[in-house]
C-alpha cells in the first residue's frame, strides 16, 4: 500500500520530471547545522530530506537531528538507514531497503527483520527499496559487505534491479558511494531505466549541474546529493543542480 510520502515523491516525479533530494549524514553535523542545511536546500528547490549515513551514531543524536530538521522545513524527512540503530521515531518515512549485492545475508534481509517491528511501532511509512552498490562503492560498500558492480558491466546492474523489482521493491537505487570520484555512468543508468518499471534513484559522486543533468537525461528519476551540502555552499550547489534538472525537463 502506497503511503503519503511515497505518493508525494511519485507525484513530484510525474509533474516535474527528475527531482533532487538532499542527504544529510547525521554523523557529520550538529542538529543546528542539519537544520540550516535543510532550510537552505528547501529554499533551493530540493524535494525531500534524507537522513542517514554509512557509519554509526547514537540514537539520541539521530533523533535530535531528525527533530530539528522536521521543525525547520515542511518537506518529507526520510530515513536512509545503515542498520537498525538508524531508525528514528520522529521521521516521516524510511527507505525499507535491501542491499541486493551484499555478500552478507544480514544486509539483504536480516537487518530488515530486526527493524520491521520498530518501523511498525513508530508508525513510520516504509518505502520498499532495492539498493545496489556500483563503482567504487565507498564506505557503504565496505560496511554492507557488497561486491560493487563495475561501471562497465551495466547488464549486472540491470539483473540486480530487475530482481529487486520482481521482489516487490518500488524504487531502485544505484549508489556510487559517498564522495565517489565519479558518479554512476550514463550507460548504466540508461540500461537500468530501460529495463525496469519503477522509479530509479541515483546517488554518489554527483557534484555539479552537468553531472546531475547527465544522470537525469539518462533516466534517473531522483538525484541524491550529500557531500555537496557539507561544505557550506548548500544553497548555491543545490540550486545549480535543481536548475539543471529542470532544464532537462524543458
Amino acid at each position: 500500500m502506497i503511503g503519503p510520502v511515497e505518493k508525494y515523491l511519485l507525484d513530484k516525479i510525474s509533474s516535474e520530471g527528475a527531482i533532487h533530494v538532499t542527504l544529510i549524514d547525521p554523523e557529520k553535523v550538529t542538529p543546528s547545522q542539519a537544520s540550516a542545511i535543510a532550510r537552505k536546500a528547501r529554499a533551493s528547490g530540493t524535494s525531500a530530506i534524507m537522513i542517514g549515513g554509512s557509519t554509526f551514531i547514537s540514537a539520541k543524536h539521530l533523533d535530535d537531528v531528525v527533530k530539528t530538521v522536521k521543525r525547520a522545513v515542511d518537506l518529507p524527512v526520510i530515513l536512509f538507514p545503515n542498520n537498525v540503530t538508524s531508525i528514528s521515531r520522529y521521521a516521516d518515512a524510511i527507505w525499507f531497503m535491501s542491499l541486493l549485492n551484499s555478500l552478507d545475508p544480514y544486509f539483504i534481509v536480516g537487518a530488515q527483520v530486526l527493524g520491521a517491528p520498530l518501523v511498525k511501532r513508530y508508525h513510520l511509512e516504509p518505502i520498499p527499496l532495492g539498493y545496489i552498490i556500483v563503482g567504487e562503492g565507498g564506505t557503504a560498500g565496505i560496511v554492507g559487505k557488497a561486491v560493487p558492480i563495475p561501471y562497465d558491466k551495466p547488464e549486472l546492474a540491470v539483473a540486480h534491479a530487475l530482481a529487486g523489482q520482481y521482489l516487490g521493491m518500488r524504487f531502485i537505487y544505484l549508489e556510487a558511494g559517498s564522495g565517489a570520484k565519479k558518479p554512476v555512468s550514463k550507460e548504466m543508468i540508461r540500461a537500468v531505466k530501460k529495463n525496469i518499471a519503477v522509479p530509479l534513484i541515483v546517488g554518489g559522486g554527483i557534484r555539479t549541474r552537468a553531472q546531475a543533468l547527465t544522470a537525469a537525461s539518462a533516466g534517473a528519476d531522483i538525484i541524491v546529493t550529500g557531500n555537496v551540502v557539507e561544505n557550506g555552499h548548500v544553497r548555491d550547489k543545490v540550486s545549480e543542480i535543481v536548475e539543471g534538472l529542470r532544464s532537462c525537463k524543458a
